[in-house]
């Protein structure tokens, strides 16, 4: 259950069913974005970086890859194909926090930043501890329909698992040897 009381579910429409597409044969019906649901992309694993591990009060970069999918099948009796989209990401920190951001996010590597930069998808933990973080993503549909791709009206989300990420707090000590030449010293 969310915060509102209302059960998540694993693949749900997020706005109200609208027409969206009308195929011209006649006697066919309207599909709407809540008939796609069973075409629904599989759900997204939230990862954190690096290693689903951070540091308190230093950025913690989120990625929730998720990209164009098709799907085939009968609706109506009618065979189909679904494209969706990826249109929006809703990062939820587990902290209480939470962001939708229309990335998905990529590693420091692919950006070329140095670990603990802040990125478009970062957050920062202000509190070391164990959160639950998930991403759910928001898919714009379309169908195709005599020889082109028409738009679905509406949003299909998939709601993510959550993903354990643990905050841990850094301490540093200006040290004059390191711990290989002073086992005893400061940190060691």
């Amino acid at each position: 259950m969310n915060d509102s009381g209302t059960t998540r579910c694993a693949r749900r429409a997020n706005q109200p069913a609208s027409p969206a597409a009308n195929p011209s044969a006649p006697g066919t019906p309207t599909i709407t974005i809540s008939d796609l649901v069973r075409f629904a992309p599989a759900s997204v694993l939230a990862t954190a970086e690096p290693g689903d591990v951070g540091i308190a009060g230093m950025p913690t970069n989120f990625l929730g890859a998720a990209s164009v999918q098709e799907q085939s099948g009968e609706l109506f009796g009618i065979p189909l194909r679904v494209r969706f989209t990826p249109a929006a990401y809703d990062y939820t920190y587990g902290d209480g926090s939470s962001a939708t951001l229309t990335t998905p996010g990529q590693t420091w590597e692919t950006l070329g930043q140095a670990q603990f930069t802040p990125t478009p998808t970062s957050h920062v933990y202000r509190e070391p501890g164990t959160y639950l973080a998930d991403v759910d993503i928001r898919y714009s549909a379309q169908i195709y329909v005599g020889g082109s791709w028409m738009p679905v009206a509406g949003r299909l989300t998939t709601d993510g698992p959550t993903q354990e990420i643990r905050i841990l707090e850094a301490r540093t000590a200006l040290v004059a040897h390191t711990c290989e030449e002073d086992p005893d010293g400061i940190g060691c």
